[in-house]
């Protein structure tokens, strides 16, 4: 039954391919146009999933817990029985459906949507979403205490791609209409257009094109359009009162307060892959019911905190309101901060409990819950010590809330704008930047990696490997170095070695020994402080007493990734090049700024050559195209001697004088690779599109 309808879904994308690209030729749409009409596309099909996923949220929470004003009264005013036995059979439900159905929908969502942009080109299975809106749905709504916007996330993305694959649009095209996709699940669910857009940008595809702005931000517009008919045109979090500075003296306030939501999100990152590593690695239990366990925990914390089950929204607004007092439920308010503390510890464990034990949810909602938490307990404290300087905590909990989003997800742009748009805000832009700032930086300083790309490390993703990195590791130092170079024996003397560094004006002289070989640098950092006695020393002081012999060396075969990331290190703009098997042998040397000037080439080339390559392997149209005289782009069938192997051990460049411009595979689903990384290893059915001289193109293809 499925392979039938895959082989009916392949039919039916080959047709509408077919359609599309006639249509497009007849009407002469450009490929921009095309990429626009898809964003509509989705961003009306994601404004209708995010609508969706929230009434599938409330129903099911109905179901479980009955009528009630609020999520939170439901959950408050339900027998003990219910509130333990609820999320136990909402994880008997999503264990299966996600372990049997699409195990991508475990979790929280967005690292897999970064994980299918770097290592699938974009590629996500259809049937994610679904599987990941019911998953989600019974999560959340038997009190599973995640997010919603996590899975909005990936369910948007998954419907970019899904319409991405069945008009077969090339790979980079694929990526933009994901991140078009996941901006308009962030903008629905938030009524966060702007936001939604830059956290597509800033979070999922890590980069900024002009290119890739227009249909992101077409998306993210029309599915906040999309809610806002059936939600209204309201802010996320209708806060009432006053959040602003009541002095200028309390803006030094907010310094403390982006120290500890730095401190707070470190804690949440650590707790919750700590918290994945127990239940996958260490709980020897089927998958299927572990959802199940977990949820028996969480019944377990809602007899006694309610207030942190579900999205925990109706707490988040009594915080930002200075009402804390209303979702008390008993606690004395003279220690009102201490009810904060203990929320924001039980909401860690409980948010770690849920997705490590394979519940379904994000995690940016328990971030805003987190925030909100810290930002009031600080608050109430400064507030009873400082009255007249300060506002009530109200402001601080909404400050903190962008303070932790800020520490966990490292996109500090996209915390201030969307708690902005939440609550619509405006009084506290700078309280936001210097909160957002200082938790990034104690967050970033505590730990490498945000939330969300601590998963694909965890996986051995590569995430830095973008298309600057790739560039740099297919540029071989000894393509790039330079011959001339000036030379001084060890025993010249000192006011000729300053003669000659000012003549050369590369500041920059090479020590070699009386035996030739490479002894150090002269730059004239290492001599200024003796230029003011070079009459005193040129009878006693030669180039090998000043020479640097601790400088790197780099081998004709390194690639400037490599030498530009010691050069970093080292702060040294010029390395010499030596011999691969004598490494006293000096053989040239490389600058920095040959390396900026060759990388800038380079992508010039990739933009000249980018369009024209997808448009041959969209259309399969011309095995071969001329650019201009004695130059031209083809398709070539891989020889058989490049079957396993990586682009970087074969040096096609070096070997063939040709560019990859894109690979072609049939192998496993891969479809097509622009811009293919050094690491890519080529399949039996590969083929490439190459550009370069005609001659050396033949070249490459006498060899098939």
């Amino acid at each position: 039954m499925t392979s039938r309808i895959y082989s009916f879904w392949k039919t039916l994308s080959s047709k509408a391919t077919d359609t599309v690209n006639s249509l497009m030729e007849r009407a002469m749409l450009t490929e921009n146009l095309f990429m626009i009409i898809c964003a509509v596309l989705i961003g009306v099909i994601g404004g209708y999933g995010a609508v969706g996923i929230r009434w599938l949220i409330e129903l099911v929470g109905t179901l479980g817990y009955g009528e009630g004003s609020s999520v939170l009264t439901q959950i408050a005013a339900a027998p003990w029985y219910v509130k333990l036995v609820v999320p136990i059979i909402g994880g008997l439900i999503v264990g299966p459906l996600v372990y049997f159905f699409a195990p991508e929908a475990k979790g929280h969502g967005v690292p897999e949507v970064m994980q299918a942009i770097i290592n699938r080109n974009g590629v996500i299975r259809p049937r994610v979403a679904l599987v990941k809106a019911f998953a989600s749905a019974v999560t959340i709504g038997t009190g599973g205490s995640v997010g919603r916007e996590g899975p909005i996330i990936q369910i948007g993305a998954s419907i970019g791609s899904t319409i991405g694959q069945f008009f077969k649009v090339p790979s980079k095209r694929m990526k933009t209409l994901v991140a078009c996709g996941a901006a308009a699940g962030i903008a629905a669910a938030f009524n966060a257009p702007i936001a939604g857009a830059l956290f597509a940008l800033e979070i999922i595809l890590m980069e900024f094109t002009a290119a890739q702005l227009s249909p992101i931000v077409i998306s993210s517009v029309l599915a906040t359009v999309i809610s806002h008919n059936f939600e209204g045109d309201v802010a996320a979090f209708a806060v009432s009162g006053t959040h602003q500075l009541v002095s200028n003296v309390e803006i030094l306030f907010f310094f403390p307060l982006g120290i500890l939501c730095g401190f707070v999100a470190w804690i949440f990152i650590k707790a919750l892959y700590s918290s994945e590593d127990f239940w996958d690695d260490k709980l020897k239990l089927h998958s299927a019911i572990k959802p199940a366990i977990g949820g028996a925990i969480i019944g377990g914390m809602a007899m006694i905190f309610p207030q942190v089950m579900g999205v925990g929204y109706d707490t988040i607004t009594a915080a930002l309101e200075s009402n804390l007092q209303s979702i008390a439920f008993g606690w004395n308010l003279s220690y009102i901060w201490v009810l904060c503390v203990v929320l924001l510890l039980v909401k860690i464990i409980a948010t770690s409990t849920v997705l490590g034990s394979g519940g379904s949810g994000g995690v940016f909602a328990p971030s805003l819950f987190m925030g909100v938490m810290i930002g009031a307990a600080y608050g109430i404290f400064v507030h009873g010590f400082f009255p007249e300087l300060t506002n009530d905590y109200g402001m601080y909990a909404l400050v903190g809330m962008c303070g932790l989003v800020a520490g966990t997800t490292r996109a500090p742009l996209t915390a201030i704008l969307i708690v902005f748009e939440m609550t619509k805000e405006i009084s506290v832009i700078l309280p936001l930047m210097i909160t957002c700032t200082l938790a990034l930086i104690i967050s970033a300083t505590l730990t490498r990696e945000s939330i969300y790309t601590l998963k694909l490390v965890q996986r051995n993703i590569n995430i830095k490997d973008r298309a600057d990195t790739n560039i740099l590791k297919n540029m071989i130092v000894k393509d790039l170095m330079d011959k001339n170079y000036t030379v001084v024996r060890e025993d010249e003397r000192f006011p000729n070695v300053v003669q000659k560094l000012l003549d050369k004006r590369n500041f920059t002289l090479s020590v070699h020994t009386l035996e030739d070989d490479l002894l150090g640098i002269i730059t004239l950092d290492t001599i200024k402080d003796l230029l003011f006695e070079k009459e005193d020393l040129q009878n006693i002081m030669i180039a090998g007493d000043t020479a640097d012999n601790s400088v790197p060396r780099a081998k004709l075969d390194d690639n400037c990734q490599t030498i530009l990331d010691i050069m970093t290190r080292t702060n040294i703009d010029h390395i010499p090049v030596v011999d691969n098997d004598n490494p006293n042998k000096q053989v040239g040397v490389i600058r920095r700024k040959d390396i900026d000037i060759a990388y800038s080439r380079e992508i010039e080339r990739m933009d000249l050559t980018y369009n024209l390559a997808e448009k041959i392997t969209a259309s399969k149209s011309e095995k071969d195209v001329q650019i201009y005289e004695g130059f031209g782009l083809s398709e070539v069938k891989i020889p058989k001697a490049f079957t396993g192997r990586t682009i970087m051990e074969l040096q096609i460049r070096n070997s063939f004088g040709v560019d990859i411009i894109s690979i072609c595979s049939s192998t496993g689903g891969k479809g097509i690779k622009i811009i293919p990384g050094p690491d890519y290893k080529f399949n039996e059915n590969d083929s490439i599109i190459v550009a370069g001289k005609i001659g050396d193109i033949n070249k490459l293809k006498s060899q098939s």
